[in-house]
């Protein structure tokens, strides 16, 4: 599998920083149910204790703790981001970025800063401030070209790596839903 050069990806960049800042979609939701397991969906619902209904978060604790995240119950990617990073254009290439709701929509630190609630579906998610990084997984599955550009000063501004939030309101979310800034 030949990954994306750094040039490559910079030349694919434009798309990315092109995606709308509001009112866009849902393009994936994906459930990870084990190590490396992923269940890509239609529907999806968001629940304000347990994250993604089924997905592995409750279960996983973050590093030095016996409990899961607080602030990464939900995580995004930006779907330009992830179809410029994949081997191909399926879902089940971009499900292995290893987060649950990839969104048509500007996820960058202006457009979202920490405190942004959006709308998706029926649940409203809120954007955190701590920063998605990479891992060993991530340069394996895309490349470690992919992992330097999340890591850099522009792929952290745009959040390339993807956005931490949790669930304020839960409810059902479908492929599709729109997904808008909440007042």
């Amino acid at each position: 599998m030949a990954h994306r050069t750094l040039d490559q990806l910079a030349q694919g960049l434009d798309g990315v920083r092109a995606a709308p800042a509001d009112d866009r979609r849902i393009r994936l939701i994906v459930r990870r149910i084990g190590a490396g397991l992923r269940e890509v969906l239609d529907i999806g619902e968001l629940d304000v204790e347990l994250g993604l209904i089924g997905d592995e978060w409750i279960a996983r604790p973050s590093r030095g703790s016996d409990q899961p995240s607080p602030w990464s119950q939900v995580t995004l990617m930006n779907a330009r981001f992830t179809e410029l990073i994949a081997d191909d254009p399926g879902p089940d290439s971009w499900a292995q970025a290893g987060d649950q709701l990839y969104l048509d929509l500007d996820i960058s630190v202006e457009n979202l800063p920490a405190g942004t609630r959006l709308e998706l579906g029926e649940a409203i998610i809120e954007i955190q401030p701590q920063p998605h990084t990479g891992c060993v997984q991530f340069s394996g599955r895309f490349g470690p070209d992919a992992l330097r550009m999340t890591a850099s000063e522009e792929g952290r501004a745009l959040r390339l790596r993807g956005a931490n939030a949790v669930v304020v309101r839960s409810g059902v979310v479908r492929i599709g839903d729109t997904v808008r800034k909440a007042v």
